[in-house]
């Protein structure tokens, strides 16, 4: 048995959260991979840890369900404690303002805010009695500079990014650092439909990142090449945002 270190990612079927996956478990890591309800899709990337000779858990859960947080995560602490948490799991529901309805509003905050409250708040307990940690919240472009259509995905990142570097400074004492990586339009499901012809002049670099691109930036701050980083936001935009 060696002694690899764990990581906790939540919505890591599909994406960015599985390219995060593939990243970290090919740099030694075992894997604690949460998922809401795309259990093939799950299972596929539970199949390439494995493959790359590390564990890979499946933990299904909402991440927005505090109750279901719970359930779920207080055995596996019990058991364990992760030395990296990666919160990803999020979704988009556009709409300008003004035709926004109060659910979409609702909904979109509840994953990204209440599921990093549950989820964090669970895990950095468990990391500060161990003295050591790694926390990088996957926020977005669209939280650092606005984008029309997304109030609601805007806020919600950008109280993400708020987060991330207020609770560096209450835990960076115990050796915990916390941080964000910002992706801009990287080829996910939540680019495919979008007219790329209208967004294309607006990346300096000319085209969309890909998800491993994203990922590669979250291995870096869970590695021991970023023991002095913390409360930063690192983007991965392609200068969309400087």
């Amino acid at each position: 048995m060696d002694n690899a270190k764990t990581a906790l990612i939540t919505g890591a079927s599909r994406g960015i959260g599985a390219a995060i996956a593939r990243a970290l478990a090919r740099d030694g890591f075992d894997l604690w991979l949460n998922y809401r309800s795309d259990h093939e899709a799950a299972a596929a990337v539970q199949r390439s840890v494995e493959e790359a000779g590390r564990r890979c858990k499946l933990l299904p859960f909402d991440v927005a369900d505090g109750d279901a947080v719970k359930a779920a995560l207080e055995p596996a602490l019990e058991e364990e404690v992760p030395f990296a948490l990666v919160n990803n799991a999020g979704f988009a529901r556009d709409a300008l303002l003004v035709w926004m309805s109060q659910q979409e509003w609702r909904d979109v905050l509840a994953v990204h805010l209440d599921g990093f409250y549950s989820v964090t708040k669970l895990v950095v307990a468990a990391m500060l009695r161990k003295r050591r940690g790694r926390i990088v919240n996957v926020v977005s472009t669209s939280g650092q500079s606005g984008i029309p259509g997304q109030v609601n995905y805007s806020a919600a990142k950008a109280g993400l990014i708020g987060a991330t570097k207020a609770l560096a400074a209450e835990v960076a004492k115990r050796n915990i650092l916390v941080n964000a990586v910002s992706p801009g339009f990287i080829e996910t499901d939540m680019t495919k439909n979008l007219p790329l012809d209208r967004i294309l002049p607006m990346i300096p670099l000319g085209r969309l990142g890909t998800p491993e691109e994203a990922a590669g930036a979250v291995a870096f701050l869970c590695s021991d090449r970023a023991t002095y980083i913390t409360g930063q936001v690192i983007a991965v935009n392609g200068g969309t945002y400087m």
